[in-house]
């Protein structure tokens, strides 16, 4: 089953997230926790305004230099013995990993979190080959065997309950398992214990790639990655091309902006740095280490207006302010990255053909920009997206048709003030003696439903003015 094929409308998505009072108290609760602690972390740093103008600086001079960083980096990981792909599409990634796992005849394979191997549906290609796959993030498992994506981007299975993810585990297990955190975790341990232990590849995704090194980072909280890097023989690492930091120096701030902006830690339990494959005399570690750097769509956005959002260190802190995934979760957005960072990303990389809805997923009320650490200015993007859908006429004929029959109104005070007086008259066999609509009520009909339309008036504010408000004190 794929995930991401078959979606719902947008409306269709809202309304069934809408409905799941589960959900809706679960994305409150994290939400609250996330937020809570990225509060102290800031906190105890002190000067996080500056953290931020230091942290949006180092990724900007990365952006504006990716070409010579990327080559810089290349060149380290092959000096360290891996090897490097580059991959324009989706497909170019899909056919080195395939040609990979045919190369090495690998029947099982354990991956650790890869958004990007979202991005490209790697699981389901490599299941259509015969090849085992195994997710060894706990939530990114869970969400796995539910045959679903991810619906945040650092807690996966934020959306799934405990009795959920018993019945999850207990139709692997074979067996019934109870509903209680160390049973479940323990099974959980035990299954990915043997799978790391019988794997043939381990696949990763990519926190930052150092430049200077060539060293891949993973930061994680179970100990997952490290085991994916280092018990199977191969290494597969799957980067998005923005993925760099040039030096250690600059990762030192990075990664103290990750975490913090993640889930209010410090550092995570794990920081990973792989720089080459194993060498002579080390105990464990992969014999091979491939690096895939991922384009599908990045370049495009280089160079545009909307290249900061190639800034972007994943660490979700704009999707635990906002209020709009707050209500509707991860899922309803329909892609891989959900939140204001998804609304952004998602029509960029993939074109509005699709996602044309998604700009209008926000109440543009900005949270998302004072909480981003490296400073993406994302309401400023959505509102941007919005316009470039009305400039290529991707609203509905029927609301453009309206706003140019208001603004040729406006142009003409005559005939303004006649439609004014007409839309009184046309409101009154709908209005209560309040002067409000309650009924669902032709194009008003989305707004009525849940909310009192007021009724136009009876005498509008410029004949008021001219009867008895010039009239008035100052």
């Amino acid at each position: 089953m794929n995930p991401h094929t078959n979606r719902d409308p947008f409306p269709k998505r809202v309304e069934k997230a809408l409905d799941d009072g589960f959900l809706r108290e679960a994305v409150r609760k994290t939400q609250n926790k996330l937020r809570t602690g990225k509060k102290t972390a800031e906190t105890e740093v002190g000067n996080w305004e500056d953290w931020r103008l230091r942290a949006e600086a180092i990724r900007r001079h990365t952006i504006e230099n990716l070409d010579y960083y990327l080559d810089r980096f290349a060149y380290n990981v092959e000096k360290a013995g891996g090897h490097v792909h580059f991959a324009d599409t989706a497909s170019d990634v899909l056919e080195v990993v395939t040609g990979l796992i045919r190369e090495k005849n690998a029947r099982s394979v354990v991956k650790s979190k890869s958004m990007v191997s979202e991005e490209v549906e790697l699981n389901r290609i490599l299941e259509e080959m015969g090849v085992e796959v195994v997710e060894s993030d706990l939530g990114e498992y869970i969400v796995q065997l539910a045959e679903e994506t991810p619906s945040h981007i650092i807690i996966p299975a934020i959306h799934k309950s405990r009795k959920q993810v018993a019945e999850l585990f207990s139709r692997e297990a074979g067996e019934p398992l109870p509903e209680e955190t160390r049973a479940l975790t323990r099974f959980a341990r035990q299954r990915m214990r043997h799978k790391f232990l019988q794997a043939d590849i381990g696949i990763t995704g990519c926190n930052f790639g150092v430049a200077e090194s060539g060293s891949v980072i993973l930061v994680s909280n179970e100990g997952n990655a490290r085991l994916t890097t280092t018990l199977p023989k191969t290494h597969i690492v799957i980067m998005g091309m923005e993925r760099i930091a040039p030096r250690w120096t600059d990762l030192d701030i990075l990664l103290s902006m990750l975490t913090r902006s993640a889930t209010g830690q410090k550092i995570t339990s794990y920081v990973t740095a792989i720089t080459g494959p194993k060498r002579a005399g080390d105990q464990d570690g992969p014999e091979e280490l491939h690096v895939i750097v991922v384009d599908n769509g990045r370049s495009d956005i280089l160079g545009g207006e909307y290249q900061d959002v190639l800034h972007c260190i994943r660490c979700g802190a704009c999707i635990n302010v906002c209020p709009v995934y707050r209500h509707i979760g991860g899922h309803a957005y329909g892609g891989v990255y959900p939140g204001p960072i998804g609304a952004v990303l998602t029509p960029l990389l993939e074109g509005f053909d699709e996602w044309e809805e998604l700009p209008y997923a926000s109440s543009l009320c900005g949270a998302c920009t004072d909480a981003c650490p490296v400073r993406i200015p994302l309401h400023e993007y959505l509102l941007d997206l919005r316009a470039d859908e009305v400039e290529e006429k991707r609203t509905p004929l029927a609301e453009r048709l309206a706003f140019k029959g208001y603004a040729a109104l406006t142009e003409r005070p005559f005939l303004f003030s006649a439609a004014a007086k007409g839309g009184y008259l046309a409101s009154l066999p709908f209005s209560d003696e309040e002067g409000m609509i309650r009924q669902e009520l032709g194009p008003l009909a989305a707004w009525t439903q849940t909310r009192d339309f007021p009724a136009p008036a009876r005498r509008s504010f410029r004949d008021w003015w001219k009867q008895e408000g010039s009239n008035e004190d100052d």
